[in-house]
């Protein structure tokens, strides 16, 4: 019993010494390491800032700020180095970004990424040098690389951030909004009584200066955009009369358009009465006024010849488009798509695919096709070409 007494006292006796020794130890070192810690972040301060300094971490809770800032530090020669998290291919792209006291990127550095290394990082490496020297007039403009569109996008997005950041700090004001929200903003701007709930008409009809009308879902009205250099947005009531001040000129085509996109009437073809039809028409409609709604499948990505299911997905891009009797496109969407994310699925977004209104079978190829995406760009074509060839044999003309 007393040796067990003994053994219990010399364990606690070494476990005391041993914690002291510790903390004597740690006393020591922790403002070493603190120190190194520092010099090592200073390091990567002055790697994107060379000019820099000293540096300081700002205090940037009082600010309303892009959300994919986390860090700023301020530097000894009036410079900034903005930390920015956000998301290329996949999430947890880290990114430090300098900012010249004149407002110019001196640099930028990649410190954590969970891209494909010889993918998006190698085009993150490339576009390091790319941004150098841009400032907010010129960030826009930078383009992206091909094949790592989604990386270099967000690469390009980041550095935006920054120097709208620096901005900010500066007493700046910055409009943080996406288009989404600018275009969402603008419609409850114009027409509040839709409570902020749109859907896009999709034109069947040709209309004459207006780029678009958005209906409210629960009947309040619409809104046309008007063809203007400032993108007039103008509100129509319940009763579909014009309410927002506007021209004369302007109020006659707006209420002309929603006049003849309330009236129009269409009545589905049976596909089996037409000889030659390709197999990717799903279905087709005409408007009282001759005109031919289609929606096509499209092959994209990966399928040979265009004309097989995507060996991933097993699904096509889903196109509608409305065609004149004479063959000019009038609306076109992607209804829907199973390309790959980032790349190929771009064909679902409006920048894309409304390139082909106005277009014709002479003229449907003059698009920007889909950095990395050939293949998605080039299905996507071919089906267009068909809806040319769909509407020639309901014409009873010859499709070939």
């Amino acid at each position: 019993m007393k040796k067990s007494v003994k053994s219990i006292v010399v364990l606690v006796s070494i476990c005391a010494v041993v914690s002291v020794l510790l903390a004597l130890t740690n006393a020591v070192t922790a403002p070493i390491i603190t120190q190194n810690e520092e010099k090592s972040a200073n390091a990567a301060l002055l790697e994107v800032l060379p000019d820099g300094g000293s540096f300081e971490k700002a205090d940037i809770t009082a600010y309303t700020l892009p959300a994919t800032v986390t860090d700023v530090y301020l530097s000894e020669n009036g410079g900034h180095v903005v930390k920015l998290n956000t998301t290329g291919y996949s999430s947890g792209m880290v990114l430090m970004c300098g900012i010249n006291p004149d407002g110019t990127v001196s640099g930028t550095k990649l410190i954590a990424s969970q891209e494909t290394p010889s993918i998006g990082g190698a085009a993150a490496e490339t576009y390091a040098a790319a941004v150098i020297g841009v400032d907010v007039s010129t960030a826009e403009a930078l383009d992206t690389i091909s094949g790592a569109t989604k990386t270099t996008a967000a690469y390009k997005n980041a550095v935006r951030d920054a120097l709208n950041t620096v901005i900010i700090l500066g007493g700046g004001s910055v409009d943080l909004r996406t288009e989404e929200e600018i275009l969402a903003d603008a419609l409850n701007e114009a027409l509040p009584a839709a409570n902020g709930a749109f859907t896009k008409h999709f034109f069947v009809e040709v209309t004459e200066g207006v780029d678009a009308i958005y209906f409210a879902d629960n009947g309040a009205g619409a809104v046309c955009v008007v063809d203007t250099v400032d993108g007039q947005f103008i509100a129509l009531d319940d009763s579909y009369t014009v309410i927002t001040a506007c021209d004369d000129t302007v109020a006659v085509a707006v209420k002309t358009a929603v006049d003849t996109v309330r009236a129009t009437t269409t009545t589905a073809l049976d596909l089996t009465a037409y000889a030659g039809l390709p197999e990717h028409l799903v279905k087709a409609e005409k408007t009282a006024s001759g005109n031919y709604v289609m929606e096509i499948k499209a092959a994209g990505y990966g399928i040979t010849g265009g004309d097989e299911y995507h060996p991933a997905s097993g699904e096509y891009i889903m196109i509608r488009v409305s065609v004149t009797p004479d063959g000019r496109v009038i609306d076109c969407l992607t209804l829907s798509e199973e390309e790959t994310d980032g790349i190929g699925s771009a064909c679902a977004d409006e920048t894309f695919y409304g390139q082909f209104d106005g277009k014709t079978e002479e003229t449907y190829q003059n698009i920007d096709a889909i950095s990395g995406a050939t293949l998605t760009t080039d299905g996507y074509k071919k089906a267009i070409l068909r809806a040319f060839a769909c509407v020639k044999i309901f014409e009873g003309g010859n499709p070939s």
